[in-house]
């Protein structure tokens, strides 16, 4: 699959863009807060309906406007299809497939795979146990239309089971509605650590066929056992009722990532730490790779300026054959290493130029 354009309308700091894109790796270049990323967050809201930031809907719309209009066309199994999203400051947002309405926006999963690639994906492996999660249900939600229904509804429950828990202290007779909500927790995330943990497993398996360059070992970590779920939540209801919190389930799972001996996220440098996690993203397009029997769009955001030399070439090579936009803030070292650049765009202040000498540049550099 590719995303062959993107048009925005008033969308952050764009009142018009209209963009093509090439098949291979796009460019995109200039300074800091032109609006680089803008393009990349509008191409992941195409895929998820969300912000990989995850900002809201009104703070995606242009500063004094009330709407905020993407349309991508994207290019799958020789098929083409229309995206629309419509975005609104003070209602839910409208989602069109080939200009037809659909009324959930899961209906759209699937139809544009994106992994996104961030400096703050760099930190995945030291960061809280909420930045592994967040890895893996980004990635099983655009994969697993059931895991994201069970994860919704895992959610919805969680809330209204702890929304319960506070609201005891000031009516003690609604305790006795607290087993249906804990019937319904333990239901779904029985299915999320399952789930999850096929996940985790599937991940170590590309990573190995991927080629890692260090003996990399990703390990579920879950908070309670799916088997032993519903015992846990009622050995914790005590301690649940006095803090007015559910203390255990998914929402309170983590990875182990080892290298060796060495668990990474305790004792490894950062260098190891930067490799693991480049390594778990391209186990992660490895396997959405096999799972949809084709490339998902990768998404790079300035991420090359946060790698040495050597981890800049493994991560270029491992995805040569991928559609990949990337944002920089300069070119030289696509230059200097004769990367193969289809298409490069200067962005400058909202305003974005089809950068036509790119090829001469790096011919005149040989």
């Amino acid at each position: 699959m590719i995303i062959k354009s993107i048009e925005l309308s008033n969308f952050r700091n764009y009142e018009h863009l209209d963009i093509t894109f090439d098949e291979g790796t796009n460019i995109l270049y200039g300074d800091n807060a032109q609006g680089k990323t803008n393009i990349l967050e509008a191409a992941y809201v195409s895929g998820t309906t969300k912000s990989h930031k995850g900002s809201r809907d009104k703070e995606m719309i242009r500063f004094d406007q009330t709407e905020s209009h993407i349309k991508t066309l994207v290019e799958k199994n020789e098929k083409e299809y229309q995206i629309d999203i419509h975005l609104k400051k003070n209602k839910a947002k409208g989602i069109a497939i080939n200009k037809v309405p659909i009324k959930k926006a899961s209906e759209l999963f699937g139809i544009l795979n994106i992994i996104f690639f961030s400096p703050e994906d760099l930190n995945i492996i030291k960061n809280g146990p909420a930045e592994r999660r967040r890895f893996i249900d980004a990635e099983l939600c655009q994969l697993d239309k059931i895991y994201l229904s069970d994860l919704t509804n895992y959610n919805k429950i969680l809330n209204q089971r702890n929304k319960l828990l506070k609201d005891l202290y000031f009516n003690p007779s609604l305790k006795e509605t607290l087993p249906v909500w804990d019937m319904q927790l333990v239901n779904y995330g029985k299915k999320i650590i399952a789930r999850r943990n096929q996940f985790i497993m599937e991940l170590n398996i590309h990573y190995k066929i991927s080629g890692g360059r260090e003996e990399m070992v990703i390990k579920y970590e879950p908070n309670i056992e799916d088997i032993f779920f519903e015992d846990e939540l009622i050995r914790a209801k005590e301690k649940d009722l006095k803090y007015a919190q559910t203390s255990v389930g998914p929402h309170r799972d983590d990875l182990k990532i080892s290298v060796g001996d060495i668990d990474v996220r305790k004792f490894g440098s950062q260098g190891q730490q930067r490799s693991c996690a480049l390594s778990l993203k391209l186990s992660e397009i490895k396997l959405v790779e096999q799972t949809i029997h084709d490339k998902p769009v990768l998404l790079l955001d300035d991420v090359l300026s946060e790698l040495d030399h050597n981890r800049q070439n493994y991560l270029l090579q491992a995805i040569d054959d991928t559609q990949t936009i990337i944002t920089c803030t300069g070119l030289d070292d696509f230059v200097k290493n004769r990367f193969t650049l289809n298409k490069v765009y200067e962005v400058e202040n909202g305003c974005v130029h089809l950068h036509s000498n790119m090829m001469e540049d790096k011919n005149e550099s040989e």
